[in-house]
């Protein structure tokens, strides 16, 4: 199992009420890092275990066609948001890489001491109970990853200025 180690990461965004912090980092600063820093943290090719706000969370992601994998093993504490938060960032990476989707199976069906508020969020989320090959009982979502907004170019006007939007357009 590896450990996070020289890559903090964290998450912010104006519809989560608190910052979770995702080993230290926001997620502007997060998204942020330079690609082959990001990828190397969290695509390991193996479990890998991360705080995320007051939870220590055990998971493993890869990326598979044009989908983007968050399997998530287990979730130690937390309950400040922290699902949400990984379901933004996972969301935001999705995008900038120019995935379609996010996958994401979450191993909380038959813990010692089930979380309540966990399977709440998942069922709210619209995650259903599914059997994972190789894996036994889990909860399974598949999320459709919106592309990144790109704003268009400016169009030139007479002169050689720029004008956006161009003229006429929404007047």
């Amino acid at each position: 199992m590896n450990r996070l180690r020289s890559t903090r990461m964290s998450l912010s965004s104006p519809h989560i009420m608190r910052t979770i912090r995702i080993e230290g980092y926001t997620a502007e600063e997060l998204l942020a890092l330079p690609e082959e820093q990001l990828d190397g943290a969290i695509f390991t090719g193996g479990p890998v275990v991360f705080r995320a706000g007051s939870a220590e969370v055990l998971g493993e992601f890869t990326i598979r066609s044009d989908r983007l994998v968050v399997e998530l093993a287990q979730i130690d504490g937390g309950g400040e948001g922290v699902l949400p938060t990984l379901w933004l960032m996972a969301s935001r990476y999705a995008s900038r890489r120019g995935l379609q989707e996010v996958e994401w199976i979450v191993h909380a069906i038959h813990c010692a001491q089930p979380n309540l508020k966990l399977r709440r969020v998942l069922e709210r989320r619209g995650f259903v109970t599914r059997e994972m090959p190789g894996h036994g009982k889990a909860y399974y979502g598949l999320q459709s990853v919106a592309p990144m907004s790109v704003r268009p170019h400016p169009t030139p006007t007479y002169g050689g200025a720029q004008e956006y939007p161009p003229a006429g357009i929404n007047s």
